[in-house]
This record gives C-alpha cells, sequence and structure tokens, in this order.
C-alpha cells in the first residue's frame, strides 16, 4: 500500500507514521500538512517521504497513492474521506470517524458505490489489557459477568490551547467522542448492543470549553451492565478495568504502553513490542488476590491487517458495522448528557 497522511499532529506522527514504516506491506508515500513547524518535523523524521502543504495538492496526485490516512480535527473527518473515495483512494480515518450515525452509514455506503474501502482506526482494541479481559472472559473464568467497569483517565488540571479543548461544536472536542470512542467500541465488543445508554459529560476545568469528566453508563441487551469514565481531572486514578462476574472479579491498573513507546521514538519491529510488566489481578472472594501477566498488546497488527483487506484475503480490522455502532452509542450518550435522560438504543 502507498499511504498519505493528511495531518502531522499527534494522530500522523506519532501512531500513523511510526506504523506504516513498521508494515512490510505498506509504504509511508506522503505526509500532507500545512503548519511550517509541522512540514519541517516531518521532513526531519521522513526525510525521504514527499510533504505536500494542502490536500487539493495531494487529491491532484491520487494515482500516486493507494489509500489516504485522515489524521486531521474531527471536523476533517467526513469530508476528507469523501473526497478521497472519489478520487479512488481507500481511506483509514481516525476515530471518531464521525459525529452522527447517519454520518458514519453515508461514508460506508459511498465507499461501497465506488468500491473502496473505509478502516476506522480504532487502535485501542489491541491494548494489552482489552487484549486481556477479552481472553479471560471467553475463556469463562468470571462466571456469569453482570459488571463492567472501564476507566481511562488523567490528572491535567489546566488546559490547553488545541482544538481538542476549545474546539467549535463542529470539531466535536472534549472526552466525550475522543476517549469515549476507544471506551464504548471496547464495551460492545466484550458485552454486545447497548439497550438504553446515560451519561455526563461535564467541563470541570472551563465551564466554556469542551468536556473534560464524563461518564457513560451503558446497559446491554445481554444483561451487563458497563460504567465508562473518562476524565482530565482525576487526582487519584480508577482501575483501568474492573470486571465482576458470580464467581470472581479481575482488576488492571495503568496504561497501556504502546503510546508512551511510540512516543519515545521505538517501534514494533520484535516480539518484544507491547509486552508489559503491569498484571491482571484475579479476586476469588475470599481475600486472597492472584497476579498474571497480561497479553502482549498488538498495535502492531492494525496496518496489516488493512492491507491483507484490500487485497481481499482478510477481513478488515474494524468492521462497518461494528464502527458504526460506536458512533451511535456516542451519539445517543451526547443526547443523554444533554437531556439528562436515558436514552433508549435502536
Amino acid at each position: 500500500m502507498r499511504l498519505a497522511v493528511v495531518g502531522f499532529g499527534l494522530s500522523g506522527s506519532v501512531f500513523h507514521g511510526p506504523l506504516i514504516t513498521a508494515c512490510p506491506d505498506a509504504e509511508l508515500s506522503a505526509i500532507v500538512t500545512g503548519n511550517p513547524e509541522r512540514q519541517q518535523q516531518a521532513r526531519d523524521s521522513y526525510p525521504d517521504v514527499p510533504v505536500i502543504p494542502t490536500i487539493d495538492e495531494l487529491l491532484q496526485r491520487s494515482d500516486e497513492f493507494d489509500v489516504l490516512v485522515v489524521a486531521t480535527t474531527n471536523a476533517l473527518h467526513v469530508p476528507l474521506s469523501i473526497q478521497a473515495l472519489d478520487r479512488g483512494l481507500h481511506v483509514i480515518v481516525e476515530k471518531p470517524m464521525a459525529g452522527t450515525r447517519a454520518e458514519a452509514e453515508s461514508i460506508f455506503e459511498h465507499a461501497d458505490s465506488v468500491g473502496r474501502q473505509v478502516h476506522v482506526f480504532q487502535n485501542r482494541r489491541w491494548d494489552s489489557d482489552f487484549l486481556t479481559v477479552q481472553r479471560i472472559l471467553a475463556a469463562g473464568e468470571l462466571g456469569r459477568v453482570h459488571r463492567f467497569q472501564s476507566a481511562f483517565e488523567r490528572f491535567r488540571p489546566e488546559t490547553q490551547q488545541r482544538w481538542r479543548d476549545i474546539g467549535s461544536a463542529d470539531e466535536l472536542p472534549g472526552l466525550l467522542y475522543d476517549l469515549g470512542s476507544h471506551l464504548a467500541d471496547q464495551a460492545l465488543i466484550l458485552f454486545g448492543p447497548a439497550e438504553r445508554v446515560y451519561a455526563s459529560a461535564r467541563a470541570l476545568r472551563a465551564p466554556h470549553l469542551a468536556n473534560d469528566d464524563t461518564l457513560i453508563t451503558i446497559e446491554h441487551t445481554s444483561g451487563v451492565i458497563s460504567e465508562l469514565a473518562v476524565s482530565a481531572l482525576a487526582a487519584h486514578l480508577a482501575p483501568r478495568f474492573r470486571v465482576l462476574g458470580n464467581e470472581a472479579a479481575i482488576t488492571i491498573d495503568g496504561l497501556d504502553e504502546q503510546e508512551s513507546a511510540l512516543r519515545d521514538g521505538n517501534v514494533p519491529t520484535d516480539d518484544t513490542w507491547g509486552t508489559t510488566q503491569r498484571t491482571v489481578r484475579f479476586h476469588r472472594g475470599d481475600g486472597e488476590v492472584q497476579a498474571h501477566p497480561l497479553d502482549r498488546g498488538r498495535w502492531d497488527v492494525f496496518y496489516p491487517a488493512v492491507a491483507s483487506s484490500i487485497a481481499g484475503i482478510g477481513a478488515p480490522p474494524v468492521s462497518p458495522e461494528s464502527a458504526i455502532a460506536t458512533i451511535t452509542l456516542l451519539e445517543q450518550a451526547a443526547t443523554s448528557a444533554q437531556s439528562q435522560q436515558w436514552v433508549r438504543c435502536s
């Protein structure tokens, strides 16, 4: 695959660039950014990769590429995806791919109509802790699960002058659509469709800015209740995961280390990638706690899976149906947060 990455902020520079270069079936063929500082950063990081100043110029050269990676602000995810599809390109789009179910469906429908594929970068499906939780639940080690708690919390009391904190409504700023998209996606994978949802999305650091403390409660049709928490103002961090069953429970602390590894300039080149010293703790109700290693984190599987899907020899790493389900839940959570009422899911 010849990939062009549009946007070279955190997503483009820390996530997509290194993961593309680590994929044997992919080639980073262009970086699009109009920011002079980021242009220089891109040249320093990838001296052999052309840096193109505008998306219009790249689309005029669309026959030189196979895939456009949309790593821009949220407001551009939908229009850039459509433009790329119209130019014959496959698309990889950062989460959240859209703000509404209708927008998400329109992207996939358009892709079908032009014979191209759209893939959503839900990379935290391959976190070490989430893969471990999946394996434990699949093995039935907790018995019948009745409650799932998932928290992604940090302590950043000062806001930053960036669109995620101060952006306009069409940019979908705040944590509900940002980290909340990961937690909602994971909950739906583990426990299936939502029956109804209730959410609170507050702006604690500055009331006129984006939400920075968000809670989502999901009642799944399977009977499990998921409690999802995302906060930028947590001076004490909750467990990343706490799962309660009728036979046992598990807890996992801390965050997956793959992001910090990429920030430090590491790339996934061998079997040590994604390894962690964190553990999953089993609680049997008798006070005894047993700790076991976590599975490896595997963000490195995303791009090879996309390549296989485009080649017609593998399933997409994130199916259109699951991507739409996640956006639908976020849209319903946003409606609940605004109305302060439960929203029944359809």
